[in-house]
């Protein structure tokens, strides 16, 4: 009976400290912490879609949902980054060798954009989130990277086997920095890819100025002809988050080049969008003001 007493004044005990301080199982959820939905309706643009309905957004700054703000001292490292490989690489092994560096380049521009694929993936395999635009999105312009990468295979800029080894295995080694870049903080993956996507824009401008002359009387390749005129421009307008419809003219080797630079200002355009908004654009989707047909 003494154990039988003891045990029930424990138990008394302990239920008295749980409404003291106000702790039971029913109140554990409420040390998780709480966001406050706002009554805003229901868009397509508006969340990362889950099977459970997620909590509305109050701000467009994706360190609510999707990564955090980076100071600028990381964003000068990735700078100096990008300017320290440009001079160790491009500068030093593709000098004087357009074709070969524009090869290079695109071999490895298009890296990022698998690997935000994969991570974004694996989200969503793990139930995490799913959102449906940013893998279309991040698809489409991995596909005009590959088309880029086609044309400069045309003009014969992948000829040397020690072009390609070099520009395919610093792409291998560029795929996992960006994989982990993107699992750690998105907004900063980003950032590093606006600097490259800035650097291969310079790059083919500069060539512009310097060759426009020449590059008008020289024919344009089959596959830019394939992709820019007679192909699906569904995925070429996919990436165009500033709702611009292109249809780039191509009769030459120079509006080739035009058409390559002006793709290269779109990417620099949605990753800088993509570090302070949570939401793209799309016009087959209906969002943007623009007549397609």
């Amino acid at each position: 009976m003494p154990t039988n007493f003891n045990l029930l004044s424990c138990l008394a005990a302990c239920a008295c400290a749980s409404r003291a301080t106000g702790f039971s199982h029913s109140s554990v959820s409420s040390l998780r912490p709480q966001t406050t939905a706002t009554p805003t309706s229901r868009t397509p643009s508006s969340l990362f879609a889950s099977s459970a309905a997620p909590e509305e957004r109050l701000d467009n700054n994706p360190s609510t949902k999707f990564g955090s703000p980076i100071n600028d001292s990381v964003k000068d490292a990735n700078r100096f980054t990008i300017g320290f490989l440009k001079g160790a690489v491009f500068d030093t092994f593709f000098a004087d060798r357009d074709f070969a560096r524009f090869y290079a380049l695109e071999t490895i521009a298009r890296v990022p954009y698998f690997s935000y694929l994969s991570v974004l993936h694996l989200y969503e395999t793990l139930g995490k989130w799913r959102r449906a635009k940013y893998l279309k999105l991040h698809f489409a312009e991995s596909w005009n990277e590959m088309h880029h990468l086609l044309i400069m295979e045309e003009l014969g800029g992948n000829e040397r086997f020690f072009d390609r080894f070099l520009a395919q295995h610093i792409a291998i080694g560029y795929y996992a920095v960006v994989i982990a870049l993107y699992l750690i903080n998105p907004v900063e993956a980003y950032n590093l890819n606006e600097d490259v996507e800035e650097h291969a824009f310079t790059t083919y401008d500069e060539y512009l100025r310097e060759n426009g002359e020449k590059l008008k009387n020289l024919p344009a390749p089959q596959a830019a002809i394939d992709y820019y005129v007679d192909g699906d421009l569904y995925m070429f307008d996919e990436f165009q988050t500033d709702c611009e419809l292109r249809r780039p003219k191509i009769e030459n080797l120079y509006d080739v080049f035009v058409a390559i630079r002006d793709d290269e200002k779109a990417h620099v355009n949605t990753m800088k969008m993509l570090q302070t908004e949570l939401d793209v654009s799309s016009i087959h989707d209906g969002e943007c003001e623009v007549d397609i047909f």
